[in-house]
């Protein structure tokens, strides 16, 4: 486990300290340093494992790798109806961390359409994609807050990106939203801050 300074965390804890009972939504799964960390806040968080569940529905097999299985109608439909299905404007934040960039670009469109959908107006997500602009396998991670600017990070392994990300398309990709902001951090990691 290695721990790193990030600014976008500390940007994301900033809205928590706005006003109390808020909902926080983290894609990473359940784990208590980051249960406990919202929590002292007075703000509710529920959690959702969704790497997991895009490993479950999107397994290689005898149909097609992981990748080829993110255009199978079937599969798709499976994945949606397992992730993100909360009422519109459900959460006042979203940790999505690292888990967008292993998305087909069509799946990608409709799991970043949902996330605008359940967001509050005002609300933030805090997302991480690989700065690298070589398409290879790239260090993931499960991340847990230790405080309100530090991550410990889990490694989970390399796994393969579905394309690069540059700027201009995370731009693009969250368009509909407020306002994007980056920062670059060691170790080829960037962080996003996307106000719905």
């Amino acid at each position: 486990m290695e721990t790193r300074n990030s600014h976008g965390l500390e940007q994301f804890c900033s809205s928590l300290e706005e006003r109390s009972g808020l909902s926080i939504l983290d894609l990473a799964g359940a784990n208590q340093h980051t249960v406990s960390f919202v929590t002292n806040y007075g703000h509710s968080i529920y959690s959702d494992d969704f790497v997991f569940q895009l490993d479950h529905c999107f397994a290689a097999d005898r149909d097609g790798s992981f990748f080829e299985n993110q255009s199978n109608p079937r599969k798709v439909e499976h994945f949606l109806q397992s992730i993100l299905q909360f009422p519109e404007g459900s959460f006042d934040g979203i940790l999505v961390w690292d888990c967008l960039q292993y998305l087909t670009p069509s799946l990608l469109t409709l799991a970043v359409e949902r996330l605008h959908r359940v967001a509050r107006p005002g609300s933030s997500l805090l997302a991480i994609f690989n700065a690298d602009e070589k398409l290879a396998p790239v260090p993931t991670f499960s991340f847990r807050i230790q405080d309100h600017r530090t991550l410990a990070l889990l490694p989970r392994g390399p796994r393969q990106p579905s394309q690069v990300f540059n700027n201009r398309i995370l731009e693009k990709l969250f368009q509909d939203f407020q306002s994007v902001k980056f920062f670059l951090t060691r170790g080829q990691m960037r962080e996003l801050i996307i106000r719905r």
